[in-house]
């Protein structure tokens, strides 16, 4: 194995992936200028075959599903030991997801009985979660339209969905909802 690049910021990373041709990305879900999450939709819209492993410090149970829904290839937290970073690695350059045990139970609990127990958030389909995720940084809907180009009606809408499938009245209601269950950095 070899590093081929790296990159301080998304914008950086973005810029690396546009000019040079790499087997995998190793992204990091927390970068100064923006999400991890929105720079790999960004390359999945760019290089849609190109292979995403994302690292993070949370548990799997915070984020896996979710970003795995977003085209990642894999998952890992990055206390994880250096032989499951290499196995993941090569699981995903040989073509195949990187599912670590912890993640294929959340994906294969039978969701009759997990429904209970499963976060609010983990509900939300990939577009909803994206919404809910800004709303929970305390951007406003203009904001987020503007970042995501979309018209602020339908950033209106997914916010109105999200409330709904969420129980919740406000934007209040989501930023403290975020906080308490760590979501936001």
């Amino acid at each position: 194995m070899e590093i081929a690049a790296e990159a301080g910021t998304a914008q950086e990373a973005i810029r690396l992936i546009r000019s040079q041709e790499f087997d995998i990305v190793l992204l990091d879900i927390a970068m100064p200028d923006k999400s991890g999450v929105e720079v790999l939709k960004q390359i999945k819209r760019e290089k849609p075959e190109l292979p995403v492993l994302m690292l993070s410090m949370h548990p799997e149970s915070r984020y896996a599903v979710q970003i795995l829904r977003s085209g990642a290839s894999g998952y890992v937290q990055k206390e994880a030991l250096a032989t499951e970073l290499v196995n993941a690695i090569n699981t995903i350059v040989r073509g195949h997801k990187y599912i670590s045990p912890a993640v294929a139970e959340l994906l294969t609990a039978d969701p009759a009985s997990a429904d209970t127990e499963k976060p609010l958030h983990e509900m939300l389909s990939a577009r909803e979660y994206q919404i809910f995720y800004k709303l929970g940084q305390g951007e406003g809907v203009t904001k987020i339209a503007d970042e995501l180009c979309l018209s602020v009606k339908t950033v209106s809408t997914y916010r109105s969905r999200v409330l709904e499938k969420m129980n919740m009245t406000n934007n209040a209601d989501i930023i403290y909802y975020a906080i308490k269950q760590n979501l936001i950095d």
